[in-house]
């Protein structure tokens, strides 16, 4: 059975001022996040096996795309995509660095406004056509690195 592989995707957009291992963290965990929330039939063949028997499992069959932008760019990009229906949208605030477990993080953000927020990342999974205006101009993550 054929697909379009260009029909949706997956961009992550963290701030371009995190350190390597923050951004490791963010991304990860906004991948997990977008995982478990995508349709069985956005993923690839799972498992899957090589010559030898060994089986592996499955990725995602559209791109996924990691991009920065300035954390203040993160907020307008989480604005703008809740505009725009059928878009899976998975944020990460700074809180979530500086919390130890779930339970901590919930009753931290419970005490803050939304615009008291500082997002180190956002994931947005949906159709390309409606995220690419969305991020298109955003630099590739660890394109400035030679």
């Amino acid at each position: 059975m054929s697909y379009d592989y260009r029909a949706k995707k997956t961009v992550i957009a963290i701030a371009s001022e995190l350190p390597v291992g923050a951004a490791a963290n963010v991304i990860g965990h906004l991948g997990l996040s977008v995982g478990n929330r995508l349709d069985h039939t956005d993923m690839g063949h799972s498992p899957m096996a090589d010559a030898s028997g060994v089986m592996h499992m499955g990725i995602s069959k559209y791109p996924v795309i990691v991009v920065t932008a300035k954390a203040a760019r993160l907020r307008k990009l989480l604005v703008e995509a809740r505009a725009v229906t059928d878009i899976y949208i998975a944020d990460f605030p700074e809180q979530m660095l500086s919390t130890g477990h779930d339970d901590e993080l919930v009753q931290r953000l419970g005490k803050l406004p939304e615009v008291d927020l500082k997002y180190l990342g956002v994931a947005l999974h949906g159709e390309a056509k409606a995220i690419q205006p969305l991020t298109g101009k955003f630099s590739l993550w660890g394109s400035h690195i030679a």
